[in-house]
């Protein structure tokens, strides 16, 4: 069983976008994928949405995002939410055990 939590992040001026290149270009990305439990961490930005970045971010169990909660990097996290003053619409998703074969035909790999 995956969670994972879809993050849209929304700031004035570009402030999301500045954010989301911040946490790549300080390396916090990179140590939020090596962490155990890990399994996805991507920004998108919106076309509808000029102001809005979408975090895609998936791990293996909630054990793993109590884990990663309790780091230190959060409060950099934080306070670089803070910084570009953004505000945050959050969703998650459990995968579920489904056979979801009959998909495929509506899939081009």
């Amino acid at each position: 069983m995956a969670i994972t939590v879809n993050i849209r992040y929304t700031g004035e001026n570009g402030n999301a976008r500045k954010f989301a290149e911040e946490m790549t270009k300080t390396g916090i990305v990179e140590m939020i994928r090596a962490e155990q439990g890990n399994l996805r961490y991507e920004y998108y930005i919106s076309m509808e949405e000029p102001d809005t970045v979408l975090l895609i971010d998936s791990w293996t169990d909630q054990k793993a995002i109590d884990i990663h909660h309790a780091t230190p990097m959060m409060k950099s996290i934080t306070e670089l939410r803070e910084k570009y003053d953004l505000h945050m619409a959050v969703e998650r998703y459990v995968s579920d055990e489904t056979d979801a074969s009959g998909d495929d035909r509506f899939i081009r790999k």
